[in-house]
C-alpha cells in the first residue's frame, strides 16, 4: 500500500485509516457529519495526495491533449483549469480529469488515482502519433484541497497573490507558506468554494502545518467520506460510480465539456448519441420517505418495472434527507420513482442537481 507523505500527521490526528485506490488514506478524523458541516460553515483541508499529475510538452502537446480531451483545448489559456474526459473509441470514458494549461505548450492533467497507470498507457499510446514529451510525475507532488468559506481568509495570509481576483477554473504559480512555485488553483469539488495545492513532496508537511497556525480560524482536518457528501450535494460524478468506459459522456450529462467538433477519440460515436439519443441518463433524485440510498440500490416506476439503479447515494447532512444520482432509461419521462432498499420501494422525486 502506498502513503502520501502527509501519513504521519493522519496517524497523529487519529484519523481513520482505509485503503483508497491502492492508497493508506484518511476516510475521517470525526464524524462524517461534522466535518461535512464544518466546510459548509468554515473551512476544512483535505489531503489528496492520492491523485496523479501527468505533464504533456512539447510542439505538438497541443494537438495531443486535443485529442485525447472531450473539451476544447482551443479555449484554455495559460493559467485557466478546464474540466474534461478521456474516451475510448466507442466513447465510454476512461476517465474524467482537469487540464491545467502551464504554458503555449505544456499541460499538466490531473486525474484520478485509481486511473493512474491505465491514464498513463492511453496516453503514451496515443502520443505514438504526436512524439510529445509526457511525464508522469504523480509521486512527486503532492495535493491539498482547502475547502470552505474562510478559505480564503486563511490561505490569503499566506501568499502575495491576490486570491480574491482568481476566478473558478485559474490558477497562478506562486509562492505559498514560504515555498516557491507552489500552483495555486480554483476548481474545487466540494461547492464551497477554496483552493488546491499543488506542492512538492518535501514542502507539504510545511505548509500543512503552517495552516494550522492560524488559531484566528477554525481549520480542520476533513477526510474522504465528507469529501463524498460533499460532491454528492453538487451532483459531481465520481469515477467508478457514476462514470466509467460504459459510460458516455452524453449519457453522464456531461455534454457541456463534449466538443464533438474538435475530432477527440470517440467523437464519431459521441456525435450518433447526440443525434438518436441514448439508452440510458444520469438524473438527481431526493427520496421523499425517509431513507438512504446506496450505490447499486436498484430504482423502479410506479409498475414495479425496474428503470434503472443508484449510482451515488448518500443523507445529506445540509437538507437532512437522503439524495443521489441515478441512471435510469432515456424513454422514462417520470417525477417520481421508486428506490428498493432492504426489500422496501421507498418514494423519492427526479431533481436537478446540484442539490443545493
Amino acid at each position: 500500500m502506498k502513503k502520501t507523505t502527509l501519513f504521519k500527521r493522519h496517524k497523529e490526528l487519529n484519523a481513520k485509516i482505509v485503503d483508497f485506490a491502492g492508497y493508506l488514506m484518511p476516510i475521517s478524523y470525526s464524524s462524517v457529519n461534522e466535518e461535512h458541516i464544518h466546510v459548509r460553515n468554515e473551512v476544512g483541508i483535505f489531503d489528496v495526495s492520492h491523485m496523479g499529475e501527468i505533464e504533456i510538452s512539447g510542439k505538438n502537446s497541443f494537438n495531443l491533449v486535443q485529442y485525447l480531451c472531450t473539451n476544447d483545448i482551443s479555449k484554455l489559456s495559460i493559467g485557466k483549469a478546464q474540466y474534461n474526459c478521456m474516451t475510448n473509441e466507442l466513447g465510454g470514458i476512461i476517465d474524467d480529469l482537469i487540464v491545467y494549461r502551464l504554458d503555449i505548450e505544456k499541460f499538466l492533467l490531473v486525474v484520478n488515482a485509481s486511473n493512474i497507470s491505465k491514464d498513463w498507457d492511453w496516453i503514451i499510446l496515443q502520443n505514438k502519433e504526436f512524439n510529445s514529451n509526457v511525464v508522469n510525475i504523480s509521486d512527486t507532488i503532492s495535493l491539498i484541497s482547502i475547502q470552505g468559506p474562510k478559505a480564503e481568509s486563511l490561505c490569503q495570509k499566506h501568499t502575495d497573490q491576490d486570491l480574491h481576483s482568481l476566478k473558478n477554473y485559474s490558477f497562478k504559480i506562486a509562492s505559498f507558506g514560504g515555498c516557491n512555485d507552489i500552483i495555486i488553483s480554483k476548481t474545487g469539488y466540494t461547492g464551497s468554494g477554496g483552493y488546491e495545492l499543488y506542492i512538492p513532496n518535501n514542502k507539504v508537511t510545511q505548509i500543512w502545518d503552517t495552516l494550522f497556525l492560524d488559531k484566528k480560524i477554525d481549520l480542520k482536518p476533513i477526510g474522504l467520506a465528507a469529501r463524498d457528501t460533499l460532491r454528492i450535494e453538487m451532483g459531481f460524478c465520481l469515477y467508478g460510480n457514476d462514470i466509467n468506459e460504459k459510460t458516455t459522456p452524453i449519457e453522464a450529462s456531461l455534454k457541456w465539456i463534449t466538443k464533438v467538433e474538435t475530432g477527440f477519440i470517440g467523437s464519431e460515436n459521441i456525435k450518433n448519441q447526440i443525434q438518436l439519443g441514448c439508452r440510458k441518463k444520469l438524473i438527481g433524485f431526493k427520496l421523499i420517505e425517509k431513507s438512504i440510498p446506496r450505490n447499486g440500490y436498484e430504482i423502479f416506476n410506479s409498475y414495479n418495472k425496474l428503470i434503472g439503479k443508484v449510482t451515488s447515494g448518500t443523507y445529506s447532512p445540509t437538507l437532512k434527507e437522503g439524495i443521489g444520482l441515478a441512471y435510469i432509461k432515456s424513454d422514462v419521462d417520470i417525477k417520481t420513482i421508486y428506490v428498493k432498499i432492504r426489500n422496501n420501494l421507498k418514494k423519492a422525486e427526479i431533481v436537478k442537481t446540484p442539490f443545493i
